[in-house]
């Protein structure tokens, strides 16, 4: 747990994350634990040390445990919940789903965000696409073993894994570099997710091992939508559907089922949008455009120009955000444990801005893509921040 005192302000209502038993780190390094040692358990699974056990590992992205204990009840999932753990920060798709391929926290893997700022390869980029935010492919000689030096939790495994991954993503340079150790099964549309899980427990029914399966609709709806919007709800119903098939499918062949989220998720009114204008005189005072996310950006603010950002904060986003010198961020590991990225201190900026409840903040890059969206993640709120831990044994 983290636990020492945070010597400056936090967001109204913060769920501070658990790098401990209580969050989705530690169910991590469990599960990395028992792949790499055929004697470990994993408690987080319910998981015993038998050498032939067979895991399933479901990651629903976006399946915050508050939107599940209010808009699920009555599913499948809610049924099967234990409890909820912790995201990580910030709570969003490239910090936390990385931990949950690698079992190393954000401070350790170092990508703490959608965007990252990386000077080597050409200033702030989304890692997982490998695109800077003008839209231009990140190409470097190699580029992931630099970017992400941390090892998959698949590597040298004594369990035999099998990751399975939409079609969109399973050959991209992020998959292919993460799930090293793995074979990698592509699936296209949640009806073949239940079936290639269900074909890869047939092949794994010896053995034992690790199935691996990323879902990604139910973050794609609630980003355009919203997260509680009848598109989202029907999504999550379509998704327990295929859950509440794929128990009746594995019934009586001593799997145990495992399903948890990366984050979860609030909607952000555009009138609560800060949208900093290219030319304006904020902008002046950056040296490169924002990272990190909506609802919790990283600003390398140029030398000389600290003391002007630090007054512009106070005035401009008093009751909207809490600006944080991100020496003192990172000095009370809000990014985790672990041995620091040896770029982690640049990716984390001069400044981090951690937004209140309904906040977001924007810029602009020319080139870049705008996407509007309603549904939001990142902060460190308990919508965003808890996600459900969810077992059945089939």
């Amino acid at each position: 747990m983290l636990t020492p005192s945070i010597p400056f302000p936090l967001p109204a209502e913060t769920v501070l994350p658990d790098y401990g038993a209580g969050g989705i780190f530690g169910f991590a390094r469990g599960l990395r634990n028992w792949l790499h040692d055929r004697d470990a358990a994993w408690p987080a699974g319910g998981v015993p040390s038998s050498s032939g056990t067979l895991v399933v590992v479901l990651v629903i992205d976006g399946l915050g445990d508050r939107f599940l204990c209010s808009e699920g009840v009555g599913s499948a999932l809610h049924s099967a919940r234990q409890g909820a753990l912790t995201s990580v920060c910030p709570s969003t798709t490239a910090s936390a789903v990385t931990t949950l391929l690698t079992g190393v926290a954000p401070a350790e893997h170092g990508l703490n965000g959608w965007f990252i700022h990386d000077r080597r390869f050409g200033g702030v980029i989304a890692p997982l696409p490998l695109v800077r935010r003008d839209g231009e492919a990140v190409e470097a000689f190699h580029l992931l073993p630099r970017l992400c030096p941390v090892p998959p939790m698949f590597f040298h495994a004594c369990r035999p894994v099998n990751l399975i991954s939409p079609v969109e993503i399973a050959g991209s340079r992020f998959t292919r570099h993460h799930a090293r150790g793995a074979h990698v099964e592509p699936y296209d549309g949640l009806a073949d997710l239940g079936a290639a899980i269900v074909d890869m427990a047939d092949a794994l029914a010896g053995s034992g091992g690790l199935i691996h399966a990323y879902y990604p609709g139910f973050d794609a709806v609630s980003h355009v939508y919203g997260c509680r919007s009848p598109e989202a709800l029907a999504e999550f119903w379509r998704v327990d559907a295929m859950y509440s098939a794929l128990v009746r499918s594995l019934s009586g062949r001593g799997v145990h089922l495992v399903a948890t989220a990366d984050h979860g998720f609030i909607d952000a009114p555009p009138e609560r949008c800060i949208d900093i204008a290219p030319e304006g005189s904020l902008a002046q005072m950056l040296a490169a455009p924002l990272f990190g996310e909506r609802r919790l950006a990283f600003c390398c603010v140029r030398e000389g120009a600290w003391g002007e950002f630090e007054a512009w904060a106070a005035e401009a986003l008093a009751g909207r955000a809490v600006a944080v010198r991100a020496a003192d961020f990172l000095a009370v590991g809000l990014l985790g444990p672990g041995r620091a990225h040896p770029r982690l201190a640049e990716r984390a900026g001069s400044h981090v801005l951690l937004m209140e409840p309904g906040w977001t903040i924007v810029d602009h890059v020319s080139g870049e893509r705008v996407h509007d969206m309603v549904g939001v993640h990142g902060g460190l709120s308990a919508d965003e921040m808890l996600v459900p831990l969810i077992t059945t044994y089939c």
